[in-house]
């Protein structure tokens, strides 16, 4: 049997950082008339710091980054693939595929596509590549990802705005994560679960506006929290530890939980509501903030890195995002 694994990941963050205070006094200079508590952000989310991307850089180019640096640290050339799937929430262009761009980046004419579930989409994108690639499609795919999500904080505050409203915008960052899936003779991905609350769309939304003289506007970061909490509980959570039950496993058996994190306060919270030992979990949102769909290859590098995670070990990597949906893979690193 053909099966899939995980030959590599790998992480780009951009070099400039703004910490919660700065990020607050920018906020102050901007709109002289709002009040803007100090020290609230950090307070609420957690975030101390997120990363900024250089003015003008590309979203393809951030993922290009972190797929070229994989590519050499697996021994790897552009011709050697056989896919690219573009998996994030950012993008540069509307037509084509992102994914024809960070081809071109690198080199490669391998067949591409685009995969956008908001913060899932790289959990997905790897759901797509086992697939492929245990049916015998492709053999080596490269899932690249990219976000510039610091393009939709809210900069603008009216003297009567809601400022808490517009905290979720603060947690965001940039970056770039690559992952490279070969097939293998033994089982890399073990297994993947997912489930959606789809009513609950517009609890965390990015909206684009048709502009009256063409084009359009990508509109500002926003969340319905008590929308989103609806939507949370109406997700079919026992979901998540099927890849693990389904092996006789619990979360007690792995090397490490990478879950999705936009803030501290919603990691515990969901960790809780899913049965997850929080204290396994790897934390990235404090000193990187909100990576949006680069969040779970963050934390399987810093976990890899770190040695926590070692070939042969076993890793879940859990996700939850906008829309709502919610999903687990199962990996033997």
């Amino acid at each position: 049997m053909r099966y899939a694994h995980v030959a590599g990941v790998a992480v780009h963050l951009p070099e400039r950082t703004l910490t919660s205070t700065e990020l607050e006094e920018e906020l102050a200079a901007r709109n002289p008339g709002a009040r803007v508590p100090r020290g609230l952000i950090e307070h609420a989310t957690g975030v101390r710091r997120r990363h900024v991307a250089a003015p003008g850089q590309p979203v393809a180019g951030l993922a290009a980054r972190a797929a070229r640096q994989l590519l050499e640290e697996t021994g790897h050339t552009p011709p050697a693939l056989d896919l690219i799937i573009f998996a994030g929430v950012s993008t540069d262009v509307v037509e084509p595929a992102n994914a024809h761009i960070v081809a071109a980046e690198l080199g490669a004419s391998c067949p591409v596509f685009d995969v956008r579930n908001a913060c899932n989409s790289v959990l997905n994108a790897i759901e797509l590549a086992e697939t492929l690639i245990t049916a015998g499609r492709y053999r080596t795919v490269l899932i690249a990802c990219g976000e510039r999500a610091t393009s939709t904080i809210r900069w603008r505050l009216g003297p009567d705005d809601d400022y808490t409203a517009a905290i979720p915008s603060y947690t965001v960052s940039d970056s770039g994560t690559a992952l490279l899936l070969q097939a293998s003779t033994t089982p890399g991905v073990l297994g993947h679960r997912f489930c959606a609350y789809s009513p609950a769309w517009r609890s965390a939304l990015v909206p684009v506006t048709p502009l009256p003289e063409g084009g359009l506007e990508i509109g500002e970061f926003s969340v319905d929290f008590q929308e989103l909490a609806i939507g949370m509980c109406k997700l079919d959570l026992d979901v998540l530890r099927r890849p693990l039950t389904d092996r006789g496993l619990s979360w007690d058996d792995l090397a490490a939980i990478c879950v999705h994190q936009a803030s501290l306060p919603s990691l515990h919270a969901f960790c809780e509501l899913a049965g997850i030992p929080v204290g396994r979990v790897e934390v990235t949102v404090e000193d990187h903030g909100n990576l949006v769909a680069s969040s779970l290859p963050a934390q399987l590098h810093q976990a890899v890195r770190a040695g926590r995670v070692r070939r042969g070990d076993l890793v879940a990597l859990v996700g939850l995002a906008g829309g709502v949906s919610a999903g687990t893979v199962l990996l033997r690193w």
